[in-house]
């Protein structure tokens, strides 16, 4: 599949699946347009192809769904998984400073969880399930951006903090091993020529940049939620 239908598509797809209310059929929308696109770079053995353009259906993904929920609120209530606990947890995080945002022995485990959940399903699909994941991340994280931005008094602000530095290098990390770890299961089906070293130093990489995640947001979350309150205006009674 052309990189040009991927960047056409994936934006249309996450906003029929948001309008849907079909939150299982959401994630597996947005994912129809990128996985294609990855096999086919790893077919080739581009390799870093492949992470580029799974970084930007990544951004396409955060973009849409932060734009859907600041235009368009209340259908994320239903299409966006674990959207509306993850808001509320996060926006209360921003008023008090106080959550499992900025409490290690409570966010270390949860980000254990997710990588190995990501590892496993990356492996066991030739990523296709990984990259579901991904988009199920991705979705509510999103989702509490946009509503961010849609109660702030200076949406610039939301803008520029509202997706941390620690989020990013996360999203980052788990892209490449999704990539990475694809290839295994794939070989097994095609011809990927991606010699098992090759695809060791890119794994490397990205645990260093899931541990890098971790090291910023302890160091930086309490900072983050004083900058991001500075921006709010009004809070309605259901945040």
């Amino acid at each position: 599949m052309p990189f040009w239908i991927l960047l056409a598509a994936t934006p249309l797809l996450t906003a029929g699946g948001y309008f849907l209310r079909l939150p299982w059929l959401l994630p597996l929308l947005q994912v129809l347009p990128a996985y294609p696109v990855m096999v086919s770079d790893l077919r080739r053995g581009r390799l870093g192809a492949a992470v580029g353009h799974m970084l930007a259906w990544a951004a396409l993904v955060a973009i849409t769904v932060v734009a859907l929920t600041n235009f368009a609120p209340l259908p994320g209530e239903t299409a966006i998984l674990h959207g509306s606990a993850y808001r509320d947890e996060m926006i209360r995080w921003v008023r008090t400073g106080e959550g499992k945002e900025s409490t290690p022995s409570r966010f270390l485990p949860e980000h254990a969880l997710h990588l190995g959940a990501f590892v496993v399903l990356a492996l066991v699909s030739g990523g296709f399930l990984a990259l579901v994941l991904g988009a199920v991340l991705m979705n509510y994280m999103s989702f509490y951006v946009g509503s961010l931005l849609s109660i702030a008094e200076t949406p610039s602000t939301v803008l520029l903090y509202g997706w941390p530095p620690w989020a990013a290098v996360r999203v980052i990390g788990f892209v490449i091993l999704g990539v990475a770890l694809a290839v295994p299961a794939l070989q097994r089906l095609m011809e990927i020529p991606l010699p098992a070293g090759r695809r060791r130093a890119w794994i490397a990489g990205a645990l260093a940049l899931i541990v890098l995640d971790a090291i910023l947001k302890t160091l930086l979350a309490p900072r983050w939620s004083v900058i991001l309150r500075g921006a709010l205006f009004r809070l309605s009674p259901g945040f």
